[in-house]
Parts: C-alpha cells; structure tokens; sequence
C-alpha cells in the first residue's frame, strides 16, 4: 500500500463528475487500499476517488477510528435512494480544503446502495455523522464540493482562506 497524493482546491478534478467503476479487479482493490491509508495518514475519514486523481465513481469513509474503534467501508458506484427531511448543520472539513470550515445543511440520515469491492450489492441506513460523511464523499464524485452548499454570506467569510488555497472565490 501506499500513501497517495490528495488534490487540492482548487485543481479542476475536484469539479469533474466521476465515471462509474465498472472493473472489480486487483486494480481497484489497490486503489482502495491506498485510498484508505491515504484517508487514515492525512488524518481523516472520508477520502473519494476525485481526490486522488482518480475520477471514479469510488469512496472510502470511516466514521469511527478516531475514537478507536476503525470500521472501514468502501463504496463503489453509490447512489443516495432516501434522504430525511430534517435537515442538521454541522461543520464539515475536507482534505482537499486543509483549514476551510464549511458550515452546511445535510438531511440527517440517508439510505446509501452502494457496491464493495467483490461486485456485491450493500444498502444501508446512515445517521448523523455517518450521513453527513457519505453525502459529503458522494458530492465530491459528482463534482461538488461543501462550499457550494454555503450560503453566500458564509462563502464570502471564508473566502481569504480560499483565496489563500490558490483562487478567489
């Protein structure tokens, strides 16, 4: 394994929408695996395929090794089939993004279908943080990234610090 470059903002791949995963091969799993140390070393716990120039529809996340207790999942070709209607504000970070806070509004939990790495099929209800971290990933492979989903006033406010990444807002 090992420890991959991660793009950032504000490099043109993190606005392209991915292509589906359509090879379930030695490759991928690779790719997976260097995915996740690449997640575990930058620290974080969510990393997508468009993150480490890979426009794949493919994303790695843990919720749940910072405090302990690692439940790695890889999701391949996801695809978001139910959303709650209340919606909770929190503030998210991204690894593309080092040090840009990004206070947005996400519905709470979602269902998620996504497949693994051997071809089969997963669904699964996700809550709170969990929720909050598959629709963040699962944005970066359609080409959007937490500050679209700020209103404006928040965008401007951290605009220096987007600025200081590489472009003005």
């Amino acid at each position: 394994m090992s420890i991959l470059p991660i793009v950032q903002f504000p490099d043109p791949m993190l606005r392209r929408p991915c292509t589906p995963v359509t090879a379930f091969d030695t490759a991928l799993r690779r790719l997976a695996a260097d995915m996740l140390e690449t997640m575990y070393a930058a620290p974080g716990r969510g990393l997508a395929g468009p993150q480490v120039a890979v426009p794949r529809r493919l994303f790695v996340m843990d919720c749940t090794w910072k405090e302990g207790t690692p439940s790695p999942r890889v999701c391949v070709n996801p695809e978001i089939l139910a959303t709650s209607d209340t919606l909770v504000v929190q503030t998210e970070g991204c690894l593309s993004m080092p040090g840009v806070p990004a206070r947005v509004a996400r519905p709470d939990w979602v269902v998620l279908r996504w497949t693994d790495l051997d071809g089969a099929r997963h669904q699964a209800r996700m809550d709170g943080f969990e929720a909050v971290c598959a629709q963040h990933e699962l944005d970066h492979l359609n080409g959007r990234l937490c500050i679209d989903l700020m209103p404006e006033d928040a965008r401007l406010a951290v605009s220096p610090l987007l600025t200081a990444l590489g472009t003005p807002s």
